[in-house]
């Protein structure tokens, strides 16, 4: 049974339809990165599966309808928004205290031992700590909790680098263990290519796109041809193409590699060089048909 499936998924805000018709399955053990431009859909489709709003279609999360059985559900999922925020005021032992009272599968050593590898103090309160430190405490309770599944929007918001990294590297390592599922959605699409296991672009409400990393990292090659061969890199049919500092770089789709290495360098596209491939093609341009094919190979 898959974590998330959902059929002909349609939500409309007056005259607004934020999801079209969308189709997405997502398996259990999965780290699916969830991409989209400012107004795809990607915030109401994680609302529908948190059972926060009401929607059209089929949709099942861990085997329940979000919206009817959403206290149930609720027992089995973590999330973090991008809005999410700790009273100021707060200690962090007294929200540590708080989250043990309230959810039945908190467990307050995983949180206490999360923290002791930070340089947060359980006597502090929330407005004494930098946006880091808050990010830190924010995943240490959610952590904590014995989920199925944690949703994440935009975590990382508003953090520099470091910090970014770190919170990555803790998801990973102290959380995911293949059997919890984790949906992530951000901007900083590069940071979590080495993060995801999944990768799913959403746009005007549809999911566009979808592979796994594996599939990506076979499938999708970028060229940044000799200007000499450009007409050559053309002939070969690539599904994208964009300049930089006057060079010409193409991005193929299961391209012979052996024929392109003659034509310049090669190189494993990042998430957003891809997106925007994508995105652009939806518009009207060359290949839709790659998009298409990639969602449809996945979800079969």
């Amino acid at each position: 049974m898959p974590c998330i499936e959902a059929r002909g998924l349609r939500k409309a805000f007056g005259t607004t339809v934020a999801l079209d018709g969308l189709d997405l399955r997502v398996e259990e053990g999965r780290i699916l990165g969830l991409i989209g431009p400012n107004g795809a859909g990607k915030t109401t489709a994680l609302n529908a599966i948190l059972g926060l709003i009401p929607y059209d279609g089929q949709l099942r999360v861990l085997g329940r309808d979000p919206w009817v059985e959403r206290e149930r559900l609720m027992r089995d999922v973590s999330f973090i928004a991008d809005v999410a925020v700790l009273p100021r005021w707060i200690r962090v032992s007294q929200a540590i205290e708080y989250v043990a009272g309230v959810h039945p599968r908190f467990d307050r050593t995983k949180a206490e031992a999360f923290l002791a590898r930070t340089t947060i103090k359980s006597s502090s309160k929330v407005r004494e700590l930098s946006k880091g430190m808050v990010a830190q405490l924010h995943l240490a309770l959610v952590m904590a909790i014995d989920a199925r599944l944690l949703v994440l929007d935009e975590p990382t918001l508003g953090l520099d680098i470091l910090y970014r990294k770190q919170f990555y590297d803790s998801l990973l390592n102290d959380y995911y263990d293949r059997s919890r599922t984790i949906i992530v959605t951000t901007h900083q699409v590069e940071e979590i290519q080495h993060v995801i296991t999944d990768l799913m672009f959403i746009d005007r409400g549809r999911i566009v796109f979808a592979c796994n990393m594996e599939d990506f990292e076979l499938r999708y090659v970028e060229l940044t041809v000799k200007p000499d061969r450009l007409a050559d890199a053309r002939a070969l049919k690539p599904i994208y193409e964009r300049q930089v500092l006057g060079r010409s770089i193409l991005l193929f789709d299961r391209a012979d590699r052996q024929q392109l290495a003659a034509l310049g360098e090669l190189r494993t596209p990042g998430i957003a060089d891809l997106f925007v491939a994508v995105i652009s093609n939806q518009g009207g341009a060359s290949h839709p048909a790659n998009v298409q094919g990639s969602y449809e190979g996945v979800t079969r």
